[in-house]
């Protein structure tokens, strides 16, 4: 008998099996094992009891798959992919404040986020290609535009969204420039950079929620379990996460007579994404499990102690400076550990196969479909 490869998905639930394969044992091997004729009914507390051979106790089977091997491949993803989600979170969350801050007369604001919002893109880039291996692989990318993947579209919508970030971030360096500066030999340049800021910042801003977002499709488009069945619910999270976190590093940057709308931008981000995590693992079920285990359940209890802390601290500390920069700091440091706690849940998922094949298994009692089937084919 051959081993499935690595990279395929066995589906166990509706392979046909001998009747006395019904239930898997410890080990990996099938009951056969147990002797033919081991059938029987079930004690009082839900053990199989054999006939013909003795009143011989077998307790309940034990899930295990075929080998012991995980049934889903984890992602080969490194740690460079959960902090992307952490960058490109605070630099959509910063591209909308500072469209903001900008409409409403608050350049100090403006000032900071728009240096957040380029200072994330372009570690989100960073990190990306380092986990790619050769920033040509990130150019290949570019090279098509396939809808039905959330790889391509992400890949299209941070090249929409770059160029003006960019600009934006370039006409506020030009702002800073020296007087003399910008009235010599460049003041065309500096002229025409500093027009451009506000549309440029808008059109950021307006581009920036699907910055936020593509990431969670990213993961629960794929067949690790936890992040498939958290697709209702993850982007809520990572934009309410965004939010957060772009809010926090405001906070600390801008001094407080102007940072009130990102004190408000900073509750309402935790407030969202706080609710959105409940939401989410009531409705994962028992693959929510792998987000209160081990690494990931660590980080997710220390993101929500974290958030929890930055909201009070945004939402009651006024115009303290000191209060203001710790509660900033609290929310970046929850936004992180939501990333993270979310990346290693999934791997975590992945290389469980129990994770796998009891929804599978669940699913088909139900009578629901365990394989995606086009819709002219469903029914058949």
């Amino acid at each position: 008998m051959s081993k499935p490869p690595d990279n395929r998905v066995v589906d166990t639930s509706t392979r046909q099996q001998p009747a006395e394969w019904s239930e898997p044992t410890h080990g990996g091997s099938p009951s056969r094992r147990a002797g033919r004729g081991a059938r029987g009914g079930r004690d009082a507390r839900g053990q199989r009891r054999r006939e013909g051979v003795g009143d011989v106790m077998v307790p309940d089977a034990e899930f295990t798959s075929y080998y012991g091997r995980q049934v889903v491949k984890p992602a080969p993803w490194e740690h460079d992919i959960a902090a992307y989600l952490f960058t490109g979170g605070v630099a959509a969350g910063s591209a909308m404040l500072a469209a903001g801050a900008d409409l409403t007369g608050r350049p100090a604001l403006r000032r900071v986020a728009r240096f957040g919002s380029i200072g994330g893109l372009g570690l989100s880039v960073g990190f990306l290609v380092h986990d790619l291996g050769r920033p040509s692989r990130f150019l290949n990318m570019m090279r098509v535009v396939k809808l039905t993947s959330p790889m391509s579209v992400g890949t299209w919508i941070l090249t929409l969204h770059g160029p003006f970030a960019g600009l934006a971030f370039a006409a506020e360096v030009a702002d800073m420039l020296p007087e003399p500066v910008r009235r010599g030999r460049w003041a065309p340049l500096v002229g025409l950079l500093s027009r451009l800021g506000t549309p440029a910042g808008l059109v950021s801003g307006l581009t920036a929620p699907p910055v936020a977002a593509y990431t969670a499709v990213l993961l629960s488009d794929t067949a690790t379990p936890s992040w498939h069945s958290a697709h209702e619910e993850l982007p809520f999270v990572f934009c309410g996460s965004a939010a957060a976190a772009s809010a926090g590093l405001a906070m600390v940057g801008t001094p407080t007579s102007q940072a009130g709308p990102a004190r408000t931008y900073a509750v309402g981000g935790a407030v969202v994404e706080l609710l959105a995590e409940r939401k989410m693992e009531q409705s994962m079920g028992l693959m929510a499990e792998p987000l209160h285990q081990g690494i990931a359940g660590r980080l997710m209890r220390a993101s929500k102690v974290l958030t929890a802390a930055g909201a009070v601290g945004a939402l009651v500390g006024g115009r303290s400076r000191a209060v203001s920069v710790v509660s900033g700091a609290a929310l970046m440091a929850g936004s992180l550990c939501t990333r993270f706690g979310v990346f290693e849940a999934g791997i975590a998922s992945a290389k469980d196969p129990k994770y796998t094949v009891v929804p599978q298994r669940e699913r088909l009692d139900r009578g629901e479909p365990v394989r995606y089937a086009p819709p002219d084919r469903r029914g058949q």
